[in-house]
Parts: structure tokens; sequence; C-alpha cells
């Protein structure tokens, strides 16, 4: 079911709370819950998989946050998501891009959407960011509060 004048956003939290740094994306996202938008969708995942491509049909702008390894210079960026059918030997672990590739081919709905990348350093299977990433979530939460307005009036973020 399509909701073409929704203007509620979908927020995606990648990652797993038990693996130190990857819960950023997850950390970030009770971020946005705290906020207490009515306009603001909050999804947590382990791992996008192909229902998620159903999912976004429901909203016209859409959010991925996730943490990753690469060195990142202000230790998160924000970048358009563009749709890419990017092929993989498994369906249980897909990309943002992917994700939109197939809400767009199977579905022929096309939200806007952006992808939050925030750096992590330590990956154990423990409890707890690293104090960069801590940093760096703090600094991404902190560009997510002054877009927020920019979002909602349906314009570009990144």
């Amino acid at each position: 079911m399509r909701k073409e004048d929704n203007n509620k956003i979908l927020v995606i939290g990648i990652g797993n709370i038990g693996r130190q740094d990857d819960a950023l994306g997850w950390l970030f996202l009770d971020y946005v819950k705290s906020l207490n938008f009515i306009d603001i969708d909050a999804e947590y995942r382990y791992q996008l998989q192909i229902e998620d491509a159903e999912l976004l049909c429901n909203y016209n702008k859409v959010i991925f946050v996730d943490a990753v390894k690469s060195t990142v210079e202000k230790g998160f960026y924000c970048k358009k998501c563009i749709p890419l059918n990017k092929h993989a030997f498994t369906s249980h672990q897909l990309s943002p891009e992917t994700i939109m590739y197939l809400a767009n081919n199977l579905y022929h709905h096309r939200p806007g959407a952006f992808i939050i990348g925030i750096q992590g350093y330590s990956w154990n299977l423990k409890y707890g960011l690293s104090n960069n990433a801590k940093n760096n979530l703090e600094q991404a939460k902190e560009f997510f509060t002054k877009l927020l307005p920019v979002t909602v009036a349906n314009k570009n973020i990144c």
C-alpha cells in the first residue's frame, strides 16, 4: 500500500547493539525516537532484507543510518542514496542502494533517500561504544537535528 501523500519520514537504524561500535545505527535511532516527532517512524534492523523494499513504499523520504569501518573526515557522512542493482550471494545482507533499487523495480516507488554513515572503530562482541565512536555519534545527532526542518520541508539534506 503506497501512501503518495505521506509526509512521514522513515529512519532505519542498522546495526547490532552487542558488537560495540556496530551499535551506532541503533543508538542514533534511539536518539531519533527520543525526539518524539509524530512525522518520523523508526525501524531497527540487524541487516537490510528484501522485505524492506516493500516497507519503503509507505514513505516518500527514507534515511538509512549505519556504522562504517572506513575513515570518514568528520566522523560521519550524509549522502544521497541512489538505487543500484548490486549482486550478492546472499539475500540477507543488502545495501540501502539495493533496497532502493528493489523498491523502484518491484513496486515502482522511489522515495527520496539518504544514508548517514557513522565511523566506528571497535567491533568486538561487547556492549558499549568506543570513545571515538561516541564523539562521532554526537556529531551525527547534531547534524540530524539541524537538518530535520530541511528534511520535513522536502529538500535535499546532504
